[in-house]
């Protein structure tokens, strides 16, 4: 299960990057509020309580 949270994370990141048309005038907000989310899970899965 958590392979698929940080699968789905990284193509949110990828979403959110602020070089898509449709996220342009988001800033980069998103992309850091994702890639922190991103290196908890990945940290959670290091250590085993995930």
């Amino acid at each position: 299960m958590g392979t698929i949270l940080l699968v789905v994370l990284v193509l949110v990141l990828i979403g959110v990057l602020p070089t898509w048309n449709h996220s342009r005038s988001w800033g980069f907000a998103p992309v850091s509020i994702t890639g922190l989310l991103v290196l908890v899970l990945i940290f959670m899965l290091v250590t085993g309580r995930l």
